[in-house]
């Protein structure tokens, strides 16, 4: 297997899902897996994992130092898996140097990931979808645009659910917060419609309430002066990034997180504020797909519909109800696609 980063180093939900899937295989289900990650975020301690040094440069310059080693382990393997567009170049690499079967995971796309999607992602998607073996998505929604957008199928294998850590702290006391509060944490960036938030964050009609904006990126300036400009200071409160140890701490801290995304795949902060007992209020998410009706708090990308999602879960007086998926069922389900077409 190919990934990025891992527990506890890791860049976002699919470092989550590649741990998890990952040590599930090889410690629960006896598989023989090999991990290969950049040195740097390789933890020293995990068996099974092969880390690299891939220098300075580019995202595309470091994957290129990757794909050397994991093509010398393919001839060993049975299965070669990816993930998201940066495993086209090892991928294509380890198949051609063995008789693995290529099976390449798509988290999100790169119309997922930016408004105006780069073109040089877009095609080494559309190579990356119709050259590996088998492709799973982490939903039915990113399957229907792998479809769409590309013209290849893949099989649906959904994300566990992610549990965050808690360290007691007291995010209400060290923020000075008395009334209600309402939480977000993620990429700064155009796909994830922090703007709306705000913007809706204006339009509430409900003293007291403060927005707490966790994560950054490249919008976090542009964001602040959004909020001076729609005079709200005193309401939101941009806390940067949020240590894991302390990320559960802010969603059970919160009366209701906020996913305002244009895409969300899946959605590993839903269920991290769902797995907290917080109210949730999310436009279009893949996780949704295995959610009772109802869980969600569901709105529009528009300031009006999640200013009436904000209220409507505000006003809620019981903890959300779900089942739980394990991250051993992703486990379980993923080898099951390696059986079936290896």
């Amino acid at each position: 297997m190919l990934g990025w980063g891992y527990p506890p180093n890791i860049t976002g939900g699919l470092d989550v899902h590649v741990g998890e899937l990952f040590s599930g295989l090889r410690d629960d289900l006896g598989v023989d897996a090999t991990l290969v990650l950049p040195a740097e975020f390789a933890p020293d301690d995990e068996p099974g994992i092969e880390p690299v040094e891939t220098g300075e440069g580019d995202v595309a310059d470091r994957v290129d130092r990757l794909s050397d080693r994991f093509a010398e382990l393919a001839p060993d393997h049975d299965v070669i898996h990816t993930h998201d567009w940066f495993g086209y170049g090892p991928g294509r690499q380890a198949a051609r140097a063995s008789d693995a079967t290529w099976v390449s995971s798509f988290h999100s796309l790169a119309s997922d990931r930016n408004i105006n999607p780069p073109t040089r992602e877009v095609e080494t998607e559309r190579r990356l979808a119709n050259a590996a073996d088998t492709n799973i998505a982490v939903s039915e929604l990113v399957r229907e645009d792998i479809r769409e957008l590309y013209g290849a199928d893949s099989r649906v294998v959904y994300n566990g659910f992610s549990t965050p850590t808690f360290s007691g702290k007291d995010v209400r006391e060290d923020l000075g917060i008395d009334g209600e509060m309402v939480f977000f944490v993620g990429r700064h960036t155009d796909q994830k419609g922090i703007s709306h938030l705000l913007y809706a964050m204006r339009k509430l009609r409900r003293p007291g309430v403060t927005l707490v904006v966790g994560g950054s990126g490249h919008q976090t300036d542009q964001l602040k002066r959004f909020v001076e400009l729609l005079g709200i200071e005193e309401r939101v409160e941009f806390v940067g990034y949020v240590p894991e140890a302390e990320l559960g701490d802010y969603y059970a801290a919160a009366d209701a997180f906020v996913s305002p995304s244009y895409a969300e795949p899946f959605g590993i902060t839903i269920t991290e504020a769902l797995e907290s007992g917080t109210q949730v209020v999310a436009t279009r998410a893949g996780v949704a797909e295995v959610l009772p009706d109802g869980c969600l708090v569901e709105v529009e990308v528009d300031s009006e519909s999640i200013v009436d999602g904000i209220a409507t879960a505000l006003d809620r007086e019981q903890p959300p109800e779900y089942e739980r998926r394990e991250w051993s069922e992703v486990a379980e389900d993923t080898l099951a696609v390696y059986e079936d077409v290896a």
